[in-house]
């Protein structure tokens, strides 16, 4: 029998689960997902749901407060102490790992969670994201890895990244996938949300649509219902395939996440592009890459009323120019399925 695959899905967010259930699916079987709220959100995936390990709800990578005392070693990110989500965290994973004996780890994302893999005597494979990542952790987590999975094109990547990380990198955008063709509205304004930035303003999206009578706006994701609700806004809420509203909307407008940057680029779609502050550098990174290519408007900080309208306007005339070609790379999933069989234990054997 085939020795399985984990997959460690980070609970910050929701582009890890789907970036992990579209692997998995195009892995067919031999995998498994191990994180937080995973029950009854993998379809036929197998997963572990493990205990949650966050210090406050408001969970945001940060050990220095609540629960957390003592010092953290600089070779990691997090790690409160006395915290029993933590110990039965890891105690579930490297039961797990003594029992399915896994050929490999996949790691999206966490440093503690790859070197306790490599502690295991697990090859893994880390997820690495934009940013400025040249920290002690992420380094050795690097340094540990057989290879690195980056979830964007090559194009965007952090001018400053070194040579010895690119080189070890498998760049694979688009992973979440594209839908089938759509009818594309025009005049549609789409507001895509994630959900690891918590609620979004309502007034604000409102003051916009107010702004840019023409169109009618519609918000994906958590929002705060203004006061007075313009005719032209509508909130949708969560969407189980925001793809398929991405890829019919004439512009979309929203932060610099992978998921949602991927979908906007393989659909081809007019975007300004509002990065939020996340650790490294992350989303700046990005954007300033997009910028650079020509694939996105971005406002640095949030536009003013009178500021809508130039930045639509900007984003469709910038459309309307020759496609950045660095910038198609289909089929991101099913490549990263063949990348995983493909790498080698370190005596030079293949998985299996």
């Amino acid at each position: 029998m085939t020795r399985p695959i984990g997959y460690y899905v980070h609970h910050h967010g929701d582009g890890h689960r789907q970036r992990a259930l579209a692997i998995a699916t195009k892995l067919g079987t031999g995998i498994t997902l191990l994180g937080t709220g995973l029950g009854g959100r993998t379809g036929a995936t197998e997963a572990i749901d493990l205990p949650d390990d966050r210090i406050e709800e408001s969970f945001a990578g940060n050990d220095c407060s609540g629960k957390a005392r003592g010092e953290r070693p600089s070779a990691l990110h997090y790690a409160p102490t006395d915290h029993d989500g933590v110990r039965r965290r890891t105690a579930a994973i490297a039961t797990w790992i003594a029992e399915a004996r896994p050929r490999l780890m996949v790691v999206d994302v966490s440093v503690e969670i790859a070197m306790l893999a490599r502690l295991c005597s697990v090859p893994t494979v880390y997820v690495r994201l934009s940013g400025s990542r040249s920290d002690r952790p992420h380094m050795d987590a690097f340094a540990s890895a057989c290879g690195l999975l980056a979830p964007f094109h090559a194009a965007l990547e952090d001018p400053a990244t070194p040579c010895e990380i690119l080189a070890k990198t498998f760049h694979a955008p688009g992973v979440v996938g594209t839908t089938m063709a759509v009818r594309v509205e025009e005049n549609l304004v789409l507001v895509v949300l994630g959900r690891g930035g918590g609620a979004s303003d309502g007034e604000r999206w409102a003051d916009a649509a107010r702004a840019a009578p023409a169109y009618r706006w519609e918000v994906l994701g958590v929002c705060s219902v203004p006061a007075d609700l313009p005719p032209n806004l509508r909130l949708r809420g969560w969407l189980d395939n925001a793809v398929d509203a991405i890829a019919g909307a004439g512009l979309v407008v929203g932060a610099a996440g992978d998921g949602l940057v991927s979908a906007v680029l393989a659909h081809r779609r007019p975007f300004v592009c509002l990065p939020e502050d996340r650790p490294f550098g992350e989303q700046q990174s990005k954007a300033q890459r997009l910028a650079a290519l020509g694939a996105a408007v971005v406002a640095w900080t949030w536009p003013s009323r009178s500021d809508w309208p130039a930045l639509l306007a900007r984003a469709f005339a910038q459309r309307q120019k020759d496609w950045p070609a660095a910038l198609d790379t289909p089929h991101g999933a099913g490549r990263v399925a063949e990348w995983l069989a493909s790498l080698p234990h370190e005596t030079g054997q293949k998985f299996g």
